[in-house]
């Protein structure tokens, strides 16, 4: 069994963002397809409507892959009369360019190559930050940069989805990944990701050394964390 007691430091290859289309597109989908399935966009909506979120609101999606929570903020906000300016960020050439594909349907979705640690005054502040499963590629000391730039981007919150640290998880991305694709970044990260992510004692221990003390963190299945971060 691998030593899941501390977050590894180990580099995913999905953290090259000079990878070609042809090898990250495979992934950014099969990433897309388990969100839908899995809960991930119905558990976003669900905290969007905490805030709530209104007409003229923008949201920002650091990290934002394929764009698939977009879409599914799009989908979800023309069905409710709702006028919302979405933004998808990501530091990856190819995936931007993979999100702008996806999301060719829909007139308010645009998208900015971008690094969120890096590039903030190119980044125009927004109602909500939002980011699923992108915090893990953070080592600490960046992860308390990164939601320090979220915070001051953001005017009424953020809400981050990211793995749960586990030995269940671990094991069972090993069996999915080996039986549904060949793909060597997938069965290579999926497992690295699971051991680079998180308890829940230091999330905890995270957002007090950022500063941030108005949040809420839940559990959700399957080896889920949601942080929102309520702004005051």
């Amino acid at each position: 069994m691998p030593d899941l007691t501390i977050r590894a430091s180990d580099v995913e290859i999905m953290d090259d963002f000079a990878l070609p289309a042809s090898e990250i597109e495979p992934v950014l989908a099969g990433l897309g397809q388990v969100n839908a399935l899995l809960g991930g966009h119905k558990n976003l909506i669900k905290a969007l409507k905490n805030f709530p979120v209104r007409t003229g609101y923008a949201i920002s999606d650091w990290g934002c892959g394929g764009g698939d929570a977009l879409i599914a903020i799009a989908k979800w906000a023309a069905k409710n009369n709702l006028q919302l300016n979405l933004t998808g960020i990501d530091a990856a050439p190819a995936a931007v360019n993979f999100a702008r594909q996806e999301s060719a349907g829909f007139m308010n979705i645009d998208y900015l190559q971008a690094d969120v640690i890096t590039d903030t005054d190119r980044i125009k502040p927004c109602d909500i930050v939002i980011c699923s499963l992108f915090t893990h590629h953070f080592d600490d000391e960046r992860w308390i940069t990164l939601i320090k730039n979220m915070n001051a981007s953001a005017r009424k919150g953020i809400i981050i989805t990211d793995l749960h640290r586990h030995w269940l998880l671990y094991y069972a991305i090993i069996a999915i990944t080996h039986v549904f694709t060949r793909s060597k970044m997938a069965r290579n990260d999926g497992p690295l990701s699971v051991k680079r992510a998180f308890k829940k004692a230091e999330l905890v221990t995270l957002l007090k050394n950022a500063e941030i003390d108005n949040y809420n963190l839940t559990w959700h299945w399957p080896f889920r964390w949601q942080l929102i971060v309520y702004k005051s």
